[in-house]
């Protein structure tokens, strides 16, 4: 129900974005059309992706490793794989929903989200360069710290 009224709403205004300027409406549509055609690749590979992973890994499986009675071995694990892991949030959450309903646990997923977004093992050469090695490492170590603590307000709050 909530996906249609947000379609209605979208829609709403771009009705209204059209009836006040064609020319910018159609500019924005075209520039919003160029940048779903950009991001749908890398979406669709990481949903297929996934996909086989968990085709591969049934269930049980993926519950025994990063489930909720995988407890902090699996807090540990999931924050590895978010952090050694590149890709966006627009990818990840859709993708954490779908291992959620396999079987992984709400602690589990929140460190690998967390570490995910936030920890930048891909991305540290990078970091080096324009931040140097300390603060990257200082930044990068921080945050694999605080996905722990997101898990274990998760685990105390919906948990």
């Amino acid at each position: 129900m909530e996906n249609y009224l947000l379609y209605g709403v979208t829609i709403l205004f771009i009705i209204i974005s059209f009836y006040k300027d064609r020319k910018k409406t159609k500019i924005a549509l075209k520039k919003a059309w160029k940048a779903f055609e950009n991001i749908l690749p890398e979406f669709l590979g990481i949903i297929i992706m996934v996909g086989i992973v968990l085709a591969f890994l049934n269930p049980e499986v993926v519950s025994k490793i990063i489930g909720k009675q995988s407890g902090w071995p699996g807090v540990l694990i999931a924050a590895v794989v978010g952090a050694i892991t590149l890709i966006p949030g627009f990818v990840a959450f859709p993708m954490a929903a779908m291992v959620l309903q396999s079987g992984a646990g709400l602690m589990q997923i929140g460190a690998f989200v967390s570490a995910l977004m936030m920890v930048g093992v891909v991305t540290f050469p990078v970091e080096t360069k324009y931040f140097g090695k300390k603060l990257a490492l200082w930044r990068n170590g921080l945050a694999f710290l605080f996905s722990f603590l997101v898990a274990f307000i998760i685990e105390k709050v919906v948990g």
